[in-house]
Protein backbone atom coordinates (compact mmCIF):
# COMPACT_ATOMS: atom_id res chain seq x y z
CA UNK A 1 0.00 0.00 0.00
CA UNK A 2 2.46 2.27 0.71
CA UNK A 3 4.86 1.72 -2.53
CA UNK A 4 1.22 2.06 -4.22
CA UNK A 5 1.01 5.42 -2.83
CA UNK A 6 4.40 6.33 -3.64
CA UNK A 7 3.53 5.81 -7.37
CA UNK A 8 0.30 7.86 -7.28
CA UNK A 9 2.20 10.76 -5.77
CA UNK A 10 5.05 10.24 -8.44
CA UNK A 11 2.70 10.70 -11.06
CA UNK A 12 0.90 13.52 -9.33
CA UNK A 13 4.27 15.55 -9.19
CA UNK A 14 4.84 14.62 -12.78
CA UNK A 15 1.37 16.02 -14.22
CA UNK A 16 2.27 19.01 -12.36
CA UNK A 17 5.44 19.35 -13.35
CA UNK A 18 4.12 18.85 -17.11
CA UNK A 19 1.49 21.35 -16.77
CA UNK A 20 3.46 24.32 -15.21
CA UNK A 21 6.17 23.47 -17.72
CA UNK A 22 3.59 24.39 -20.98
CA UNK A 23 1.96 26.92 -19.04
CA UNK A 24 4.85 28.78 -18.70
CA UNK A 25 5.62 28.59 -21.92
CA UNK A 26 8.85 25.96 -21.65
CA UNK A 27 7.27 23.12 -23.87
CA UNK A 28 6.09 25.62 -26.63
CA UNK A 29 7.62 29.00 -28.21
CA UNK A 30 6.39 31.86 -27.05
CA UNK A 31 4.58 33.88 -29.54
CA UNK A 32 5.77 37.57 -29.58
CA UNK A 33 4.62 38.69 -32.82
CA UNK A 34 3.08 41.95 -32.46
CA UNK A 35 0.63 43.85 -34.94
CA UNK A 36 1.68 47.68 -35.22
CA UNK A 37 -0.74 49.58 -37.55
CA UNK A 38 0.47 52.74 -39.26
CA UNK A 39 -1.47 55.93 -40.59
CA UNK A 40 -0.18 56.63 -44.65
CA UNK A 41 -1.04 59.06 -47.11
CA UNK A 42 -2.95 56.68 -50.53
CA UNK A 43 -1.71 57.20 -53.99
CA UNK A 44 1.53 57.11 -53.61
CA UNK A 45 3.34 54.05 -54.83
CA UNK A 46 6.97 54.75 -54.19
CA UNK A 47 6.32 55.27 -50.54
CA UNK A 48 4.08 51.84 -50.97
CA UNK A 49 7.73 49.87 -51.85
CA UNK A 50 9.26 51.50 -49.66
CA UNK A 51 6.89 50.58 -46.67
CA UNK A 52 6.83 46.63 -48.26
CA UNK A 53 10.97 46.71 -47.61
CA UNK A 54 10.07 48.17 -44.29
CA UNK A 55 7.29 45.27 -43.27
CA UNK A 56 9.67 42.67 -44.39
CA UNK A 57 12.90 43.97 -41.60
CA UNK A 58 9.91 44.61 -39.44
CA UNK A 59 8.60 40.86 -39.83
CA UNK A 60 12.21 38.83 -40.30
CA UNK A 61 13.76 41.00 -37.95
CA UNK A 62 11.47 42.59 -34.74
CA UNK A 63 8.51 39.76 -35.74
CA UNK A 64 6.26 42.48 -35.69
CA UNK A 65 3.51 42.66 -38.51
CA UNK A 66 3.04 45.95 -39.98
CA UNK A 67 -0.32 47.10 -41.32
CA UNK A 68 -1.39 50.45 -43.21
CA UNK A 69 -4.18 52.87 -42.65
CA UNK A 70 -4.28 55.13 -46.06
CA UNK A 71 -5.39 58.58 -45.78
CA UNK A 72 -6.26 60.56 -48.37
CA UNK A 73 -6.52 64.29 -46.33
CA UNK A 74 -3.88 65.38 -44.22
CA UNK A 75 -6.10 66.31 -41.71
CA UNK A 76 -6.95 62.98 -40.90
CA UNK A 77 -3.62 60.74 -39.86
CA UNK A 78 -3.31 62.88 -36.87
CA UNK A 79 -7.15 62.62 -35.47
CA UNK A 80 -6.61 59.01 -36.30
CA UNK A 81 -3.72 58.78 -34.54
CA UNK A 82 -5.10 60.36 -31.32
CA UNK A 83 -8.10 58.57 -31.55
CA UNK A 84 -6.47 54.88 -31.17
CA UNK A 85 -7.39 53.95 -34.80
CA UNK A 86 -3.53 53.64 -35.82
CA UNK A 87 -0.74 53.11 -34.07
CA UNK A 88 1.24 55.22 -35.72
CA UNK A 89 1.45 57.67 -38.28
CA UNK A 90 4.19 58.33 -41.12
CA UNK A 91 3.05 61.69 -43.08
CA UNK A 92 4.25 64.80 -42.01
CA UNK A 93 7.14 66.62 -40.99
CA UNK A 94 7.97 68.21 -37.48
CA UNK A 95 6.67 72.27 -38.58
CA UNK A 96 2.99 70.13 -39.70
CA UNK A 97 2.82 68.55 -36.18
CA UNK A 98 3.90 71.22 -34.44
CA UNK A 99 1.40 73.36 -36.07
CA UNK A 100 -1.15 70.64 -35.29
CA UNK A 101 -0.48 70.01 -31.51
CA UNK A 102 -0.95 73.72 -31.03
CA UNK A 103 -4.07 74.00 -33.06
CA UNK A 104 -5.41 70.65 -31.67
CA UNK A 105 -4.23 70.69 -27.87
CA UNK A 106 -2.76 67.21 -29.14
CA UNK A 107 0.49 65.51 -27.24
CA UNK A 108 1.96 63.74 -30.82
CA UNK A 109 5.37 63.09 -30.88
CA UNK A 110 8.01 62.20 -33.41
CA UNK A 111 9.79 59.49 -32.44
CA UNK A 112 12.00 58.59 -35.80
CA UNK A 113 13.02 60.12 -39.08
CA UNK A 114 12.06 59.06 -42.69
CA UNK A 115 12.63 61.51 -45.45
CA UNK A 116 12.77 65.26 -46.42
CA UNK A 117 11.46 66.02 -49.62
CA UNK A 118 13.42 69.29 -50.68
CA UNK A 119 11.42 71.87 -52.27
CA UNK A 120 12.57 73.99 -55.39
CA UNK A 121 12.11 77.02 -57.58
CA UNK A 122 11.19 76.51 -61.16
CA UNK A 123 11.04 79.09 -64.08
CA UNK A 124 9.72 78.73 -67.66
CA UNK A 125 11.54 82.01 -67.91
CA UNK A 126 15.42 81.87 -66.33
CA UNK A 127 17.71 79.48 -66.18
CA UNK A 128 19.62 80.72 -63.57
CA UNK A 129 18.34 82.36 -60.14
CA UNK A 130 20.97 84.70 -60.93
CA UNK A 131 18.44 85.64 -63.99
CA UNK A 132 15.72 86.75 -61.73
CA UNK A 133 15.36 90.24 -62.88
CA UNK A 134 14.48 93.06 -60.71
CA UNK A 135 10.44 93.45 -60.18
CA UNK A 136 10.08 89.33 -61.19
CA UNK A 137 7.16 87.96 -59.64
CA UNK A 138 7.57 84.33 -57.82
CA UNK A 139 4.46 82.61 -56.44
CA UNK A 140 4.67 80.66 -53.50
CA UNK A 141 2.37 78.05 -51.47
CA UNK A 142 0.08 80.23 -49.16
CA UNK A 143 -0.84 77.72 -46.27
CA UNK A 144 1.45 78.86 -43.04
CA UNK A 145 4.22 75.68 -43.29
CA UNK A 146 4.53 75.65 -46.70
CA UNK A 147 5.01 79.71 -47.59
CA UNK A 148 7.58 79.81 -44.45
CA UNK A 149 9.29 76.82 -46.46
CA UNK A 150 9.15 78.80 -49.53
CA UNK A 151 10.41 82.11 -48.23
CA UNK A 152 13.32 80.24 -46.58
CA UNK A 153 14.31 78.59 -49.89
CA UNK A 154 13.86 82.40 -51.52
CA UNK A 155 16.51 83.24 -48.29
CA UNK A 156 18.74 80.35 -48.95
CA UNK A 157 18.98 81.39 -52.95
CA UNK A 158 19.92 84.78 -51.84
CA UNK A 159 16.96 86.70 -53.02
CA UNK A 160 15.50 88.06 -49.81
CA UNK A 161 16.40 87.97 -46.16
CA UNK A 162 14.30 87.27 -43.30
CA UNK A 163 14.15 89.26 -40.41
CA UNK A 164 16.24 87.81 -37.31
CA UNK A 165 14.94 84.88 -35.30
CA UNK A 166 11.95 84.10 -38.01
CA UNK A 167 10.89 80.46 -37.26
CA UNK A 168 7.25 80.52 -39.42
CA UNK A 169 7.72 83.07 -42.16
CA UNK A 170 5.20 84.77 -44.00
CA UNK A 171 5.75 87.83 -46.37
CA UNK A 172 5.71 90.41 -43.48
CA UNK A 173 8.85 88.39 -42.35
CA UNK A 174 10.54 89.74 -45.22
CA UNK A 175 13.75 91.85 -43.99
CA UNK A 176 15.16 93.03 -47.31
CA UNK A 177 14.14 92.32 -50.90
CA UNK A 178 16.98 94.12 -53.30
CA UNK A 179 15.37 92.71 -56.68
CA UNK A 180 11.83 94.14 -55.73
CA UNK A 181 10.41 90.83 -55.82
CA UNK A 182 6.43 90.46 -55.86
CA UNK A 183 5.45 87.44 -53.90
CA UNK A 184 1.93 85.90 -55.28
CA UNK A 185 0.46 83.77 -52.29
CA UNK A 186 -1.24 80.75 -54.42
CA UNK A 187 -2.57 77.31 -52.75
CA UNK A 188 0.05 74.76 -52.95
CA UNK A 189 -1.60 72.91 -55.75
CA UNK A 190 -2.16 76.01 -58.02
CA UNK A 191 1.58 76.82 -57.78
CA UNK A 192 2.68 74.31 -60.81
CA UNK A 193 -0.08 76.14 -63.43
CA UNK A 194 1.19 79.12 -62.37
CA UNK A 195 4.23 78.60 -64.36
CA UNK A 196 3.17 80.55 -67.42
CA UNK A 197 2.29 83.66 -65.33
CA UNK A 198 5.50 84.15 -63.33
CA UNK A 199 9.22 84.56 -63.57
CA UNK A 200 9.55 81.39 -60.95
CA UNK A 201 7.61 79.46 -58.77
CA UNK A 202 8.38 77.07 -55.67
CA UNK A 203 6.46 73.79 -56.28
CA UNK A 204 6.48 70.93 -53.72
CA UNK A 205 7.74 68.09 -55.16
CA UNK A 206 4.61 66.36 -55.09
CA UNK A 207 2.59 68.79 -57.28
CA UNK A 208 5.38 69.49 -59.95
CA UNK A 209 5.50 65.41 -60.45
CA UNK A 210 1.57 65.68 -60.55
CA UNK A 211 2.01 68.37 -63.03
CA UNK A 212 4.74 66.37 -65.06
CA UNK A 213 7.40 68.64 -64.14
CA UNK A 214 10.94 67.05 -63.94
CA UNK A 215 12.35 68.09 -60.47
CA UNK A 216 15.73 67.89 -62.42
CA UNK A 217 14.39 70.77 -64.40
CA UNK A 218 14.56 73.03 -60.97
CA UNK A 219 17.25 76.10 -61.05
CA UNK A 220 16.80 76.37 -57.02
CA UNK A 221 16.95 73.51 -55.17
CA UNK A 222 16.10 73.36 -50.86
CA UNK A 223 19.20 72.89 -49.38
CA UNK A 224 19.51 70.45 -46.31
CA UNK A 225 20.70 72.77 -43.21
CA UNK A 226 19.11 73.87 -40.61
CA UNK A 227 16.84 75.64 -41.97
CA UNK A 228 15.60 72.44 -43.56
CA UNK A 229 15.19 70.64 -40.47
CA UNK A 230 11.68 71.17 -39.23
CA UNK A 231 10.94 69.95 -43.05
CA UNK A 232 12.22 66.53 -42.16
CA UNK A 233 9.28 63.77 -42.18
CA UNK A 234 8.80 61.49 -39.27
CA UNK A 235 7.51 58.37 -37.53
CA UNK A 236 4.72 60.17 -34.88
CA UNK A 237 3.39 58.50 -32.11
CA UNK A 238 1.10 59.45 -28.92
CA UNK A 239 3.23 60.85 -26.77
CA UNK A 240 2.15 58.20 -24.04
CA UNK A 241 3.24 55.34 -26.21
CA UNK A 242 6.28 57.09 -27.25
CA UNK A 243 8.64 54.66 -25.33
CA UNK A 244 7.18 51.10 -26.41
CA UNK A 245 9.64 48.77 -27.72
CA UNK A 246 7.53 47.58 -30.91
CA UNK A 247 7.28 51.46 -31.81
CA UNK A 248 10.90 51.72 -31.38
CA UNK A 249 11.40 48.34 -33.61
CA UNK A 250 9.64 49.88 -36.32
CA UNK A 251 11.60 52.92 -36.15
CA UNK A 252 14.49 50.80 -36.36
CA UNK A 253 12.95 48.90 -39.08
CA UNK A 254 12.72 51.81 -41.54
CA UNK A 255 16.20 53.70 -40.79
CA UNK A 256 18.45 50.86 -42.53
CA UNK A 257 20.51 50.77 -45.33
CA UNK A 258 18.11 48.93 -47.19
CA UNK A 259 15.52 51.42 -46.43
CA UNK A 260 17.83 54.21 -47.82
CA UNK A 261 18.62 51.67 -51.18
CA UNK A 262 15.16 51.90 -51.44
CA UNK A 263 13.89 55.41 -51.65
CA UNK A 264 16.75 55.90 -53.89
CA UNK A 265 15.58 53.73 -56.20
CA UNK A 266 12.17 55.40 -55.77
CA UNK A 267 12.61 58.89 -55.88
CA UNK A 268 16.47 59.78 -57.26
CA UNK A 269 17.15 62.34 -55.37
CA UNK A 270 13.64 64.22 -55.13
CA UNK A 271 13.79 62.36 -51.49
CA UNK A 272 16.37 62.00 -49.44
CA UNK A 273 16.40 59.59 -46.31
CA UNK A 274 16.80 61.63 -43.34
CA UNK A 275 17.41 59.81 -40.23
CA UNK A 276 21.57 60.85 -40.60
CA UNK A 277 21.62 63.34 -42.89
CA UNK A 278 24.33 66.09 -41.10
CA UNK A 279 22.81 69.53 -41.39
CA UNK A 280 25.12 72.53 -41.94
Amino acid sequence: MKKKNIIIWAIVVVVIAIVGYFSFGGGQKKSTNKTVTIGIMAGVKQDDAIWKEVSKTAKSKYNITLKFKKFTDYTQPNKALSNGDVDLNAFQHYAFLNAWNKANKTSIVAIGKTVITPIRLYSDKVKKVKDIPDGATISVPNDATNESRALFLLKNAGLITLKKNTSLATVKSIAKNPKHLQIKELDASQTARSLSDVTAAVINTNYAQAAKINYKSAIYVEPVNKDSEQWINIIAANKKDKNKQEYKDVVKAYETAKTKQTIKKQYGTAEIAAWDIKLK
